[in-house]
């Protein structure tokens, strides 16, 4: 009575009861790969042929040989009994293939699709960058940017010069009205003398 307890305590509910029949084990990946040889075999246009060779010969073997030796005469019950075990075999080993083709398949489609999903974020990344090297290219000083300023800067030198041999010219202009002397620089203003007053002063 009491082990009889002790087995019911022991006894999970929430999980089914272990078989008391016990099953042969067989691999199934060995037993998958047996069946599809033999569905590959069955495939085959030398399957066709070897079987139509033996079934001509049984017929007519069980036709023309003396009937003592005949050991399937003609409705040829034994023939059928042996095409039917073949067919009846033949179509779960070809579904059980069929099966594991259908896997290898899903496998692929997912690594397929996982592999696009991976190019697919590489050419992203590399649109991304290049739309960067793109923009940071357009900050650069380009060939013709440094030539216009370049020009600038040389017009920006001689003007410069010119104001510096203007400024030369009144100080002159200057010393020798000081003097009392001829003005030797006696020439009539332009517009390019506005940097010095009318009383010859430079402008501030």
């Amino acid at each position: 009575m009491a082990r009889m307890v002790e087995r019911r305590r022991a006894e999970r509910l929430d999980q089914p009861r272990e078989s008391r029949v016990k099953l042969p084990r067989f691999d199934p990946e060995a037993f998958g790969r047996w069946s599809e040889g033999i569905a590959r075999g069955m495939g085959t246009a030398n399957f066709i042929v070897y079987m139509t060779v033996v079934i001509t010969a049984w017929f007519l073997w069980n036709t023309l040989a003396p009937p003592n030796l005949r050991f399937d005469p003609y409705t040829f019950t034994f023939l059928t009994l042996v095409l039917s075990l073949q067919a009846s075999y033949a179509a779960p080993l070809i579904l059980l293939a069929q099966n594991r083709q259908a896997d290898r398949d899903r496998v692929a489609l997912e690594e397929d699709r996982r592999r696009a999903a991976l190019q697919k974020a590489d050419t992203e990344y590399l649109a991304r960058e290049i739309a960067a090297l793109r923009v940071a290219m357009g900050e650069v000083a380009t060939r013709d940017f440094l030539r216009s300023e370049l020009a600038r800067l040389a017009e920006e030198l001689d003007e410069a010069a010119h104001r510096r041999q203007r400024l030369e010219r009144r100080q002159q202009e200057r010393a020798a009205h000081r003097s009392g002397g001829p003005d030797p620089l006696d020439e009539p203003r332009d517009e390019l003398d506005g940097d010095y007053a009318r009383d010859g002063r430079p402008e501030s």
